[in-house]
């Protein structure tokens, strides 16, 4: 007889929700998380798409540690020298279901690790899973140093660096190309200048995504996201590339936070955490198998997440994932098959559900980002000189628009321009 019916391996969204979902059903679950609390190795920027975790907890904004109802979205095409910003607003950002919010993993993990452990799960914190126990090609539980512990069913909701996906379903090392480095800094300010800063009322606040200087010409971008008493100001860059950048990710950090963009923001904060880690961006192409003989995947260590360059989501796909994976879980234990074919209603699940269907529907936006590098260079530089051309008085005469802005876009190419565009809508 097993020593629990399911093991998480992890404690983050999908690990927390996945335990929760088990426990209310009456099972015994173990969490094992290698930090010293939930959420200690999280370092996500971090917005919550809140219509996830209302099918789990339909009243969390009651409860759960949110920073700040985000209003406001921000994308800009950034130039050393200069700065197009779209800012946009509207009422349906304020309807629930439809609203999302700024987090700080490290209180945001803790409250889900919380509802799972009142709900009746175990959680050892400060242990690093580093080998599956297995019976010819089952997963049969976990080692965790010298104790050996088995399941019925293991989940593995480690992270994008899982140590286990290899052994589990065969999941091989993913490529440069499709990993990104994410580094991220908090930056300590009061509410008042917070909100005075971004234009947001009281408890609102902005996400911003930056592209073009921010890393420096290279695949990827800042973000910012306001909290409650501090700013989340980061940048995402796929290894690949930032790999033979001149500039190291942490100089784009700093040469972001200088930026005239963003210096005002952030004047007078003070800095109090730094962080970094690996970011899944192959979308559906580089995904592993979800389930294997007595083993399921969800969350990063599925590599469940989107880039869309105006739009980046994980946590809700972590969220819908744990609780699919959580409830499956519970059926393959009462039906007394948690084999790869027993398990398989977990995929059924998710196929029928937003998050596979995101994922396939933009399968190709890697690849569109990979390829059209003129994203991170020539067209902020193109918005730059157009917003010039348009702005700027300096007492000579003014030629018709179509004179000044021509030879801009000409200097770029209209069939780059054309082809460029089809490639985008085609991927989107």
């Amino acid at each position: 007889m097993s020593d629990f019916d399911a093991i998480v391996v992890g404690s983050g969204c999908a690990g927390s929700i996945a335990a929760y979902e088990l426990a209310k059903a009456g099972k015994e679950v173990l969490v094992v998380e290698r930090a010293n609390f939930a959420g200690g190795k999280n370092m996500t920027g971090g917005r919550l798409y809140s219509h996830a975790l209302k099918e789990v907890f339909p009243d969390f904004e009651s409860e759960a540690p949110l920073e700040r109802r985000i209003t406001h979205e921000r994308i800009s095409m950034m130039s050393p020298d200069a700065n197009l910003t779209v800012d946009f607003s509207s009422q349906a950002m304020l309807v629930p279901g439809q609203d999302s919010y700024s987090v700080l993993r490290a209180s945001f993990d803790q409250w889900l690790a919380e509802q799972a452990e009142n709900a009746g799960a175990e959680y050892i914190y400060g242990i690093t899973v580093e080998e599956l126990l297995k019976e010819g090609d089952r997963v049969t539980g976990i080692k965790a140093g010298s104790d050996e512990l088995t399941a019925e069913v293991v989940l593995l909701c480690d992270g994008a660096n899982s140590l286990l996906t290899q052994d589990a379903v065969g999941f091989d090392t993913p490529s440069a190309d499709h990993m990104a480095v994410g580094i991220k800094q908090v930056i300590e300010l009061p509410a008042s200048v917070i909100e005075d800063r971004v234009l947001a009322a009281e408890g609102e606040g902005a996400a911003w995504l930056f592209a073009g200087d921010a890393t420096k010409g290279h695949i990827g971008g800042g973000f910012m996201y306001t909290n409650k008493e501090s700013i989340s100001l980061g940048i995402v860059a796929t290894i690949s590339d930032v790999a033979t950048a001149s500039t190291p990710i942490y100089q784009m950090l700093e040469d972001l936070k200088a930026h005239p963009a963003v210096a005002p923001l952030i004047k007078g904060g003070k800095l109090v955490e730094h962080s970094g880690h690996m970011v899944p961006e192959g979308g559906r192409s580089m995904m592993p198998s979800l389930v294997g003989n007595g083993v399921i995947l969800a969350g990063e260590s599925a590599m469940m997440c989107l880039n869309l360059g105006y739009m980046v989501r994980g946590m809700d796909y972590a969220i819908a994932a744990g609780m699919h994976a959580g409830r499956s879980a519970v059926a393959a234990l009462e039906a007394g098959d948690t084999s790869a074919q027993g398990l398989a209603i977990y995929e059924k699940a998710l196929e029928n559900s937003f998050v596979l269907k995101d994922l396939e529907q933009f399968k190709n936006f890697p690849h569109f980002m990979e390829s059209t590098t003129r994203m991170f260079n020539e067209y902020p530089a193109l918005a730059r000189d157009v917003m010039n051309t348009l702005f700027i008085v300096d007492g000579s005469p003014m030629p018709p628009l179509k004179k000044s802005i021509m030879p801009l876009v000409k200097k770029l190419g209209f069939m780059n321009i054309l082809k460029d565009a089809r490639k985008g809508m085609k991927a989107l």
